[in-house]
């Protein structure tokens, strides 16, 4: 995957996050790989997934998810170490920019050790899996005292044919002013990256503080089925 990944123009996305909070990379996982990986929701080997979530008992929406057991699949671990290494220095940006004196190190393990040292050594990236009139309430995906923020999402299933509806939406609130919705429409193996809790804003007084939650609308059938499956690559683990 780091092929694939080297090939993305950086800068422009490095560009976009900073004035959107959100970029899209388009198609970098192919059909097959997305077969893949949905069908590890149900047919995994045991003891790949270390829990299982039902939205609904929680209060988060409808629909379920599971988070990776180490070690993680081989393509998932790729993604996740491949994404730190070209979202780091962003991530730094936007440190400098908010007056925050932590820095990210180039390397995901370190970044890890970081995290195991203060009791984070729970794997987060997940597989989610939604049928008909599921959706996900705007959240934020914060696990620990140590958070990396930006994380990434990819679409497994392929809009039209397995579902309609089931948006990735995002909403931001700016300080003194209403929320903005956005949505962000994606293809198979495609992946949004997006601020994890907050993001810098320049305005008239210099640079400000932009909250942002994530979440999907609700599914809808599509012309063969009904469902859709995400994978979700977080970059820190959780306490």
């Amino acid at each position: 995957m780091r092929g694939v990944l080297d090939a993305l123009d950086w800068e422009a996305i490095g560009e976009r996050l900073d004035n959107e909070g959100h970029a899209t990379t388009g198609p970098l996982l192919t059909p097959a790989q997305c077969a893949e990986l949905a069908a590890l929701y149900a047919d995994a080997p045991e003891g790949r997934f270390r829990s299982r979530i039902v939205m609904a008992r929680h209060g988060f929406g409808k629909g379920e998810y599971q988070y990776f057991a180490n070690p993680l699949p081989p393509l998932v671990q790729d993604l996740r170490e491949g994404l730190y290494e070209k979202l780091a220095p962003v991530a730094n940006r936007w440190q400098v920019a908010l007056g925050q004196e932590t820095r990210f190190p180039p390397a995901h393990r370190d970044f890890l050790a970081r995290c195991h040292a203060a009791g984070q050594v729970r794997p987060t990236p997940l597989l989610l899996r939604y049928g008909a009139g599921d959706y996900n309430c705007l959240h934020q995906d914060l696990y620990g005292e140590n958070v990396f923020p930006l994380q990434v999402a990819f679409l497994l299933s392929t809009p039209g044919d397995d579902f309609t509806g089931g948006e990735f939406v995002l909403t931001e609130q700016r300080p003194r002013m209403q929320s903005r919705a956005m949505v962000v429409p994606l293809v198979q193996g495609e992946a949004v990256i997006f601020a994890v809790h907050h993001r810098p804003a320049r305005g008239t007084r210099g640079m400000y503080r932009v909250t942002l939650r994530h979440g999907v609308s609700a599914l809808r059938p599509g012309r063969r089925k009904a469902e859709r499956y995400t994978l979700g690559v977080i970059m820190h683990d959780a306490a």
